[in-house]
């Protein structure tokens, strides 16, 4: 008989700092009301039936076996063309390009790779929750630089400030989740004349690439790809969860020159392998058409402008929604709570949720600002505004 006790060594966590995150609380809490949930950045529809379509066709046709490492050559190649003509850089499909399991692992692959015990990493706040622990699991170090409160630009001088002898990488992200900003033309090359005289790596998220809006007024998206200096040391990452409303599959993808993909490719080999492969040829396939990830930024401003008009009628200040698909609003003047506890009472009482921008700081810097998210049905949207008329 075995008398052995059960008994569970006791660990030493890798990251100390993280616990359960605002979202899970939130989504929980929404649930729990039947609130409408704005909080999480996800759509409520369903993707183009095409889409399903093809990767259906590709799983009949037997295509569901281990892909290269890197991602199958037809999707790669896709990549490389539709990058070319947008922004006019050409990414060799064999050796640039990289097809990962979402946006999420092709930072922490891009920070692993890059990133040395003891390197600095510069990280702009307000900033997607992933990004610092990425850094601290390769032993890095996060340099946080906050964007000016209010507007959530960049400050050049404070990142200027920030840049050491031990910087290794800055992480960037336009269109910006959560404040919904965009950087400019004039921001990248700035960005790109301060990097110049040094070997900083640059980590560009660019998930929401295709929802820039207003370009009657000549907003467009500015891709690091567009400027020399940033692509020839950056690692670009995008989402087809979020260009294509499938946020379920992870799938994503990184650019990056021959050197920097090479090292890429050596972590991302032993933390997913490879990406499923009927998903893959499905992609390569559904982006024969350009119109899907063309038409986005009208789509998505469509229901940018439903939601403000709604909230234009509350309390809420509206702060500018210049891409992505979400809206920011200053809470002061409909509430003295502080940014989460105003979403807990939001959700509990006025039945919507949203997340506030306290959860997107290291030191919860809260500036009664919070986060809802427009991806939903205009069904969803409104049941959320008549609500929202409350106040």
């Amino acid at each position: 008989m075995n008398n052995a006790i059960e008994r569970t060594p006791e660990l030493k966590t890798r990251l100390p700092a993280v616990g359960t995150t605002i979202f899970t609380v939130m989504s929980g809490l929404a649930a729990e009301k039947n609130a409408v949930n704005l909080g999480q950045g996800f759509p409520d529809f369903e993707c183009d039936p095409r889409l399903v379509g093809a990767v259906t066709e590709a799983m009949t046709l037997g295509l569901n076996q281990y892909p290269p490492m890197a991602g199958v050559a037809v999707l790669r190649e896709a990549i490389s063309a539709k990058i070319f003509k947008l922004h006019g850089r050409k990414y060799a499909a064999a050796s640039e390009i990289t097809v990962t399991a979402g946006a999420t692992q092709a930072i922490i692959t891009a920070i692993l790779a890059v990133v040395h015990p003891g390197d600095e990493v510069i990280v702009l706040e307000p900033c997607y929750d992933s990004y610092v622990p990425n850094i601290e699991l390769a032993g890095g170090v996060a340099v946080r630089v906050p964007l000016t409160p209010g507007t959530f630009r960049p400050d050049f001088h404070k990142i200027s400030a920030a840049i050491t002898a031990n910087t290794r990488a800055i992480l960037i992200n336009s269109p910006h989740n959560p404040s919904a900003t965009i950087w400019s033309e004039a921001d990248m090359l700035q960005l790109q004349e301060i990097l110049a005289p040094t070997d900083i790596l640059l980590i560009s998220d660019e998930v929401y690439e295709h929802m820039v809006f207003d370009a009657d007024k000549g907003q467009i998206h500015q891709s690091a790809v567009r400027f020399p200096g940033l692509a020839a040391r950056a690692f670009i990452v995008s989402s087809f969860g979020k260009t294509y409303h499938v946020t379920g599959w992870k799938v994503g993808y990184v650019a990056a020159p021959a050197a920097m993909t090479s090292e890429f490719r050596k972590v991302h080999q032993f933390n997913v392998f490879t990406v499923n492969t009927p998903v893959q040829y499905g992609l390569s396939s559904y982006m024969a058409d350009e119109r899907p990830y063309l038409d986005l930024p009208a789509f998505y401003q469509r229901k940018r402008d439903l939601f403000r008009e709604g909230l234009a009628k509350t309390r809420f200040k509206l702060l500018p929604s210049e891409g992505s698909y979400f809206q920011c609003v200053d809470i002061s003047d409909v509430s003295d709570l502080n940014e989460s506890d105003f979403c807990k009472w939001l959700t509990s009482e006025i039945g919507v949720a949203a997340i506030p921008l306290s959860a997107f700081y290291g030191d919860g810097f809260d500036q009664r600002v919070v986060r809802f998210c427009f991806a939903k049905k205009d069904e969803t949207l409104n049941a959320a505004l008549e609500r929202l008329a409350k106040l």
